[in-house]
């Protein structure tokens, strides 16, 4: 029996055995041998670019969002994620103007933004640009004033007192109180607020916001119901949980491995320590998950650092690679600025908007996510053997209709490195410059400190 199961499952031993040495922790079922969810066609092309309205504009108004989708449109978004447009919690606020995710009312917009009529010109103005939207889904928590804690107080969880309480997990969370998810009732209520963007503004997704706390067996429910009214809605899931993507969601958040750019960029990991990351999410998720690759977004901004704070030199080389994994990469307002600042969470803290290299970065890169078949979400990835695995990192996606080389050096120090496979051989041509670029089957590259190359075959 052991020599069997060592032929059938070598790869699960060996991951097993490096988890016991770098400290990660396998979930309790692995569901690599069960099939995911299949991700909307619209998706699979798609860039995400995650909106705060607050901190977008000196304004932080609907309307200076929809004055620049003409910049956004340039910049070759097609799915704008909208952080929670909702009214804010007044009662136990934190700071001056609160928390987008403390909910006072899931049918309303916050006043501070515009009005209802104003969020419909700006959904209609992007559709009319080819666009998607997404709004963030807050289902675990609401704020402590939502009407619903007086008409309802059964949606709710209630401390030894018979209160209402933050979430257990998260008791520094005062301005919002636990829902009840032991109540029926609740999925109906939120199914019915759901649906009401998609009928009324033609939403055409959910980002689920901290979707861990909420049983799984709720998520099914409300999706299946959800689909129902508009079969191709996009479901994203704020969590690392491997059975929502059973039947729940479509995509998850690609956690891990943002923290491993961080690790690798700080140089506590190898560059290999990516591969490593990677294989232990396709045992733990259904075969065929999804992931959204990001290397910043609202939380990582404002609590844990900007992307220069993080990633030092390979700021541009890791937003590079987010296109470069299978999966779906994520832009939060302000990253093709340059932006080098932390936002305030609970004040109004603009973004400095300026020219940046990084716009015509994200620009090449979204119309290559756009257009190009290898770089489509669930297109055939295979990393490429080099003779410095530790700091260089090779990754070709290939098609039938063409192929997307990326060779970079992950390190501050500069390298000469070796790849070899016998599908690199042939006639390239560099993303950035256009230039011809002749590979043998072994390819050599001087790489600077956190450069890379970026080279295209076919469409």
């Amino acid at each position: 029996m052991k020599s069997h199961f060592l032929k059938r499952y070598p790869i699960i031993l060996l991951l097993v055995v490096w988890s016991l040495g770098t400290g990660f922790a396998f979930s309790e079922e692995l569901l690599w041998t069960q099939p995911s969810t299949e991700l909307p066609d619209w998706v699979r092309h798609e860039v995400i670019y995650e909106v705060n309205v607050r901190q977008y504009s000196e304004a932080g108004t609907f309307a200076a969002v929809e004055a620049d989708l003409d910049r956004i449109e340039e910049l070759g978004v097609k799915t704008l994620w909208f952080m929670p447009i909702h009214p804010i919690g007044e009662l136990n606020r934190k700071g001056e103007l609160g928390s987008y995710y403390s909910i006072k009312d899931y049918r309303d917009v916050n006043p501070e933004f515009g009005t209802k009529a104003d969020f419909k010109s700006l959904v209609d103005a992007a559709k009319a640009r080819g666009m998607k939207v997404i709004l963030d889904w807050v289902g675990n928590h609401t704020a402590w004033d939502h009407p619903r804690t007086a008409t309802n107080p059964d949606f709710y969880m209630k401390d030894a007192d018979g209160g209402f309480m933050p979430p257990p997990e998260f008791p520094d969370w005062s301005d919002v109180i636990q829902v009840d998810y032991d109540n029926p009732d609740v999925l109906d209520w939120h199914i019915e607020e759901m649906r009401y963007w998609i009928t009324e503004f033609g939403i055409d997704g959910y980002r689920c916001d901290y979707a861990t706390g909420i049983p799984t067996e709720f998520w099914d429910k409300l999706s299946a119901a959800l689909l129902e009214t508009k079969p191709d809605l996009f479901m994203l899931a704020e969590a690392e949980v491997a059975d929502h993507q059973l039947t729940a969601f479509h995509a998850s958040y690609g956690w891990p491995m943002m923290h491993a750019f961080d690790d690798v960029a700080q140089g506590k990991q190898p560059a290999s320590y990516l591969d490593d990351v990677l294989n232990r999410m396709r045992l733990e998720f259904p075969h065929g998950a999804d992931f959204l690759y990001v290397t910043s977004n609202h939380d990582e901004n404002s609590w844990n650092g900007t992307v220069f704070q993080r990633l030092g030199g390979g700021v541009e080389t890791f937003a590079v690679l987010t296109y470069i994994f299978d999966g779906i990469p994520l832009i939060y307002n302000g990253q093709e600025a340059g932006l080098d600042k932390r936002l305030e969470f609970f004040v109004h803290d603009p973004i400095d908007w300026r020219e940046h290299h990084l716009f015509d970065v994200y620009r090449t890169m979204n119309n290559l996510k756009a257009g190009h078949s290898a770089l489509a979400t669930g297109a055939p990835s295979a990393r490429i053997p080099s003779t410095m695995d530790e700091s260089a990192y090779a990754l070709l996606r290939n098609t039938d209709s063409g192929k997307v080389l990326f060779v970079g050096n992950l390190t501050a120090k500069d390298i000469e490195v070796s790849i070899g496979s016998g599908d690199i051989a042939g006639s390239w041509i560099d993303a950035f410059d256009g230039s011809p670029v002749e590979l043998e089957a072994t390819a050599e590259f001087e790489l600077d400190s956190w450069e890379y190359r970026l080279l295209v075959q076919g469409e």
